[in-house]
C-alpha cells in the first residue's frame, strides 16, 4: 500500500486527526456492506497519511454497488445527530483544506434542531461575520427554519445516519486496483447526520451515473416520499459554506434556494 500525504502548515487544531478518525469511523461499516474508505496510516498536527488510490473511470455497475453500499453505511448509524467520529473529542471541520471552518457537534435527537442549531444558523452567522451575507439572510433562514416541519415531511422521523458529510463527486474516487471497479471515499466531514444530506451533496455539483447510484441506494433503504424535493433544503448548508469560503455568485444562489423553499 503506497502512501498519500495531505499536509498544511499551521492547520487548525485537530484538523487532520478529525479527518483521520472520520475515515476510520466510516470504514467501520465496510464489514456490514458499507463502501470502501481510504485507509489511514498516520496523522499529526500538520499532515495526514492515507493510502494512495489509483484512479479509474466509473461504470454503471460500480455506481449501483456504491449506492447500495452508501445506504449500508448510513444504516450503520450514529448515537446522535451531530455525533463526532469515535475517539475524537476536539473541533470538527467543514470546508477546503486552506480554509476549514468549525462544524458543530452535539447530541441532538431530532433532525430539525440539529439542522437548525448545528448547521444552518452557525454557517449563516459566519457568512455575516465575513461580510458575505447580511442580516436579511439570517431573517430568511429563520423563515426556512420555521417551515422545517413541513419541508422535511416524513424524513423528520429518520434516525441518525453515519454520513460522510461532504460527499460531492470529488470526494468519491473510482478505482479498479482490487480487480473490479469500485468507489472509495476520501476527505470526509464525518458525523452523525441525516442520510439525505449525503444524497443531496451528490446531486449538488454533478455526479457520474447518479441514477444508478440512487437505484442502488433505494434497493437497500427506500427513502421517504418527497426526497427529491428536499435536496434543495439539505444543500443550503454547503452552499452557505461556499458563500463563506468564496462569496461571489454563491450568495445569489443561496438566496434563490431559500426563496424557492419559501415560495
Amino acid at each position: 500500500m503506497t502512501v498519500y500525504r495531505k499536509s498544511r502548515r499551521w492547520a487548525p487544531e485537530g484538523f487532520f486527526e478529525c479527518e483521520g478518525r472520520g475515515l476510520q469511523w466510516l470504514a467501520q461499516a465496510h464489514a456490514s456492506g458499507g463502501p470502501r474508505v481510504a485507509g489511514v496510516m498516520d496523522w499529526s498536527n500538520d499532515y495526514l497519511d492515507i493510502e494512495r488510490i489509483a484512479s479509474a473511470s466509473p461504470t454503471p455497475k460500480a455506481a449501483y454497488a456504491f449506492g447500495a453500499a452508501l445506504a449500508h453505511m448510513h444504516d450503520f448509524g450514529a448515537p446522535y445527530f451531530g455525533s463526532a467520529p469515535d475517539g475524537y473529542h476536539g473541533t470538527c471541520y467543514f470546508g477546503p483544506l486552506q480554509d476549514p471552518v468549525p462544524m458543530a457537534t452535539g447530541e441532538w435527537t431530532d433532525p430539525i434542531t440539529y439542522f437548525t442549531e448545528g448547521r444552518l444558523l452557525p454557517m449563516v452567522r459566519l457568512g455575516i461575520e465575513r461580510h458575505e451575507l447580511d442580516h436579511r439572510d439570517l431573517e430568511m433562514i429563520g423563515e426556512v427554519v420555521d417551515a422545517l416541519p413541513e419541508l422535511l415531511g416524513g424524513a423528520v422521523k429518520d434516525k441518525p445516519a453515519r454520513i460522510h458529510g461532504d460527499l460531492w463527486s470529488g470526494n468519491v474516487m473510482w478505482t479498479n486496483d482490487s480487480g473490479s471497479t469500485e468507489a472509495v471515499l476520501i476527505d470526509p466531514a464525518a458525523h452523525g447526520g441525516h442520510r439525505e444530506e449525503d444524497l443531496a451533496m451528490l446531486h449538488l455539483f454533478g455526479m457520474s451515473y447518479l441514477g444508478q447510484i440512487m437505484d442502488g441506494y433505494q434497493s437497500v433503504h427506500p427513502l421517504k416520499s418527497g426526497y427529491e424535493e428536499r435536496y434543495t433544503l439539505w444543500q443550503l448548508y454547503p452552499i452557505a459554506g461556499h458563500c463563506v469560503f468564496f462569496g461571489g455568485g454563491y450568495v445569489n444562489e443561496f438566496r434563490s434556494m431559500c426563496r424557492s423553499l419559501l415560495g
